[in-house]
């Protein structure tokens, strides 16, 4: 009984050896292979050449959503998309339409986002004179532009700076991947509360007549 069971043992033994001996990777017929094996998708091919290298392949790829589509759990969508003719400003001027559908936010984080993502170039004082510019001295040779003292930046509208700030502009690039919608629309309300701000103080300062250049009315004679 012991050599019958000794021997049966030892031929299942060789048998699970035979059958592991080469990995089956074969599943059969596989109904709908397309989706059973889909295609990977090469998140960084980006350029031109990578692209039409995956083209040959037979591998449609684009690193760009298909315009108009707005992502899963996206909230307050801009719906303006980036121009994309090289000197067309259509869509960066219908930018100007769109209002900042924030009624309220953290004012706290608001500026700690400010001041970790725009505060290098734009300074934290928002004077346009970041640790890269650093008054001429920095690695940074043109100086970014003033959010504050500028009348320009003043009455850019808060949509073309959110265009400005999702697809980027001249210099800048995007911040669409460092920012989600709802912290760009953040970031603007912040730099625009400055504004406001700078600009009420500079009206009381010329309503007050200056700092100290008048004469003291009530001065005896």
């Amino acid at each position: 009984m012991k050599k019958i069971t000794i021997g049966s043992l030892i031929l299942v033994a060789v048998i699970l050896a035979v059958s592991c001996s080469d990995v089956q990777r074969d599943p059969g017929r596989v109904y709908m292979p397309d989706m059973a094996y889909s295609r990977a998708y090469e998140t960084y091919a980006t350029t031109a050449e990578i692209k039409a290298d995956l083209l040959k392949r037979g591998i449609h790829f684009s690193n760009t959503p298909v315009p108009g589509t707005i992502k899963r759990g996206e909230l307050l969508p801009f719906l303006i998309m980036k121009d994309s003719i090289a000197g067309d400003s259509t869509n960066y001027h219908a930018s100007r339409e769109v209002k900042n559908p924030l009624t309220s936010m953290d004012t706290v984080e608001a500026a700690r986002l400010y001041l970790v993502n725009c505060a290098i170039c734009h300074g934290p004082k928002l004077d346009g004179n970041g640790p890269l510019y650093n008054d001429g001295n920095g690695p940074f040779p043109v100086a970014p532009k003033k959010f504050v003292g500028d009348a320009g930046m003043i009455a850019m509208p808060e949509g073309q700076m959110f265009y400005s700030a999702t697809y980027g502009k001249n210099k800048m690039g995007s911040y669409a991947s460092q920012l989600n919608t709802e912290q760009r629309w953040m970031v603007i309300a912040y730099i625009k509360s400055k504004q406001a701000a700078a600009v009420t103080a500079a009206a009381a300062k010329t309503a007050g007549g200056g700092s100290t250049g008048g004469s003291d009315s009530t001065a005896k004679k």
